[in-house]
């Protein structure tokens, strides 16, 4: 089937009339349905943390070790203060699914078991296991926030390149 220039000239300018009421919109991909990236900046970041002696040391006022300070980085970054919460795994699990944190961290790794619950970072480091087994760590962040994913993941990118991790 042949289209006449005229036909042409109309589905061209049908395609080019769409793609300007779509870029109208101002969808933004990656997007955060909750708004969370937008919450954090010049904002506070809401970190669940929980103890693992290789990473994430919670045993005084505030939390220390190689993990803490990249979520003070981070943090730093978007110009946001931390608000730490400390808990095990599962309630820092179910808390980030109420809204209640915006990322968990703690010597989680790529094997972690809550895929279906929350977001998962690309590994970002690594670390050798008592049993001498290497570990990639993995930090959480809400399922479906993914302009926040994205702006961590690549926070968490550079800063393994400069060696800050």
């Amino acid at each position: 089937m042949r289209l006449s220039a005229r036909m042409r000239v109309a589905v061209v300018t049908l395609l080019a009339l769409s793609s300007l009421s779509l870029a109208g919109c101002g969808a933004q991909i990656p997007a955060d349905p909750s708004g969370t990236l937008a919450a954090v900046e010049g904002g506070t970041l809401r970190a669940g943390v929980t103890p693992n002696g290789r990473v994430m040391d919670v045993s005084d006022d505030e939390p220390s070790g190689s993990e803490a300070d990249a979520i003070r980085a981070f943090a730093d970054s978007l110009d946001a203060d931390v608000e730490w919460t400390v808990g095990s795994e599962e309630a820092l699990v179910r808390e980030l699914e109420n809204g209640g944190l915006d990322l968990i961290a703690g010597g989680l790794t790529d094997q972690t078991p809550w895929t279906d619950k929350a977001g998962v970072t690309r590994p970002y480091a690594e670390i050798t296991a008592q049993d001498g087994r290497t570990l990639k760590l993995v930090m959480l962040v809400p399922l479906g926030e993914n302009a926040f994913l994205s702006r961590l993941e690549t926070f968490l990118s550079e800063r393994a390149k400069a060696g800050a991790l």
